[in-house]
């Protein structure tokens, strides 16, 4: 091979090269960081994983069992994303914290339950008593309007705050006398406790009307605001999860099952086994649902909810959390929202 040949054939081994690392550029994943806590209503992102929905997004999932915990790891810029339940949009205005509520995902259509422990009649014989719920969450704000919807304030009992397995242990050993259980929390406990009894669930009435117990999607505003395109991919990718499970409710179950350790009993339980509304558990919203819940694009919901409902949510929320003590003053509801990515999603194909 003469000198020009060899020259030549550098060249179009560096070329290659150079093309090669472009390619490999422009395929690189952008790594989101996403955390949730072990419950089924939650799941869609680890089908969003698995079946690649987003290629341009390497979603790194984290299992934390404590909201409150995620909600740290965003501020210090070691988390993106959480789905969480809805209420701690006021909260985080309140003190300051660099999270946005995203979107509403899901309303608790029976899921979440009042139990009340074996010798417990009714409200008036918590006076006194301890409760467990997980403060600092709807749960809290449940238990604290059935309370006082049945003459009991909130300052004549004793909330004990503890995550949901605590929660079932703390009754079955006689620690507390009510508690507030989501499930499949709530029937594992009513199972191993014979007089345990149900006085409220979120099907019922203004529960379910009001959507007040829900889950929802946060967003740090670091993230939010230096990589909003990766912010709007992750909510596509979301909402593609959601999509999919509809249609394939059956292998979305067994997805969500393995990747929490759920029996998938226990996922169909939450989220039911064939894509729809499904009374006991929670319905999930698809975008176009979320949007109109969330006031961005026209449209009716189902069970009595209405468009831009989330305005009523944070308004109540907000007055919930002065009356515990959690926040200081009543906000503005746009200021602990981001509708960006949401919008981008439901513009997207």
């Amino acid at each position: 091979m003469q000198l020009s040949d060899l020259s030549r054939a550098a060249k179009g081994c560096v070329l290659g090269a150079a093309l090669m690392c472009a390619a490999g550029v422009v395929q690189a994943k952008e790594q989101v960081n996403v955390s949730l806590f072990s419950w089924p209503g939650y799941g869609f992102w680890f089908i969003a994983k698995e079946k690649n929905l987003v290629p341009d997004l390497d979603l790194n999932i984290s299992i934390i069992e404590d909201p409150y915990e995620s909600f740290a790891l965003m501020s210090a810029g070691q988390l993106d994303i959480t789905s969480s339940t809805v209420e701690y949009g006021p909260i985080a205005v309140d003190k300051d914290v660099p999270v946005k509520l995203v979107t509403y995902t899901n309303p608790s259509y029976g899921t979440d339950k009042i139990i009340l422990a074996p010798g417990i009649e009714n409200a008036q014989d918590l006076v006194g008593k301890k409760i467990a719920v997980m403060e600092g969450g709807l749960t809290q704000i449940f238990m604290g309007i059935w309370l006082e919807q049945n003459g009991v304030a909130i300052d004549q009992v004793e909330f004990v705050n503890v995550i949901m397995d605590e929660a079932v242990g703390a009754m079955l050993g006689g620690s507390v006398s009510a508690v507030e259980l989501w499930e499949p929390f709530g029937s594992q406990l009513l199972a191993n406790m014979p007089g345990a009894r149900v006085v409220a669930d979120s099907s019922q009435g203004d529960w379910i009307s009001t959507a007040l117990l829900g889950d929802g999607m946060y967003m740090s505003s670091a993230f939010l605001s230096e990589r909003p395109e990766a912010a709007n991919l992750a909510m596509d990718a979301y909402f593609k999860a959601v999509d999919f499970w509809k249609a394939n409710p059956e292998e979305g179950n067994r997805i969500i099952a393995e990747a929490i350790q759920f029996d998938v009993s226990d996922v169909e339980m939450v989220i039911g086994s064939d894509g729809d509304i499904y009374k006991g558990g929670i319905m999930v919203f698809d975008k176009e649902q979320a949007g109109r819940f969330m006031g961005v694009t026209e449209g009716e919901l189902p069970l009595g909810m209405t468009n831009g409902q989330i305005v009523e949510h944070l308004d109540t929320t907000n007055a919930w959390w002065q009356k515990f003590g959690l926040a200081d003053g009543k906000h503005d509801w746009t200021t602990g929202v981001e509708l960006a990515p949401l919008k981008a999603a439901l513009e997207a194909e």
